[in-house]
């Protein structure tokens, strides 16, 4: 069942990154798909809460698969900080944060290559704390 439930978080968690390495590529080649997708987000009560459904998904895979990566100390750190803030938002009324996204998305968008950047980068980070940590289990092993 461990077993199981490690592989499910490490599916998660490359799924993730090559959905952001994805989302990183439509800041270059689709800028005005990649915002009318972050429009959606907190546009209605429903979407609000599959967002944090996903993030929450994420996050707790993170959690659970940190300790198999490299560095599970900072994705540990990041995973909680993701599911925290996930829970926090679930608690406030949808409307809050869609007025917090409507005064936070115009500067991401002014600057969307940069946040492609920085979200492909992350992605990659991911990527190879995935890849290392499987590795140092390798060698670890008899």
């Amino acid at each position: 069942m461990a077993d199981a439930i490690r592989l499910s978080a490490a599916i998660v968690v490359v799924a993730s990154a090559i959905g952001f390495l994805a989302i990183s590529v439509a800041t270059f080649a689709a800028p005005d798909r990649v915002r009318r997708f972050f429009e959606a987000f907190a546009s209605s009560a429903r979407t609000h809460f599959a967002e944090q459904a996903f993030r929450l998904v994420f996050g707790v895979a993170l959690v659970l698969h940190a300790p198999s990566m490299w560095q599970p100390l900072v994705f540990r750190v990041v995973g909680w900080t993701i599911v925290v803030t996930a829970v926090l938002l679930c608690c406030v009324p949808w409307r809050w944060h869609h007025r917090f996204a409507q005064r936070v998305m115009p500067t991401v968008y002014r600057h969307l290559r940069l946040f492609g950047v920085a979200v492909a980068a992350f992605a990659v980070l991911l990527l190879i704390g995935v890849v290392a940590g499987a590795g140092e289990g390798l060698r670890g092993s008899p």
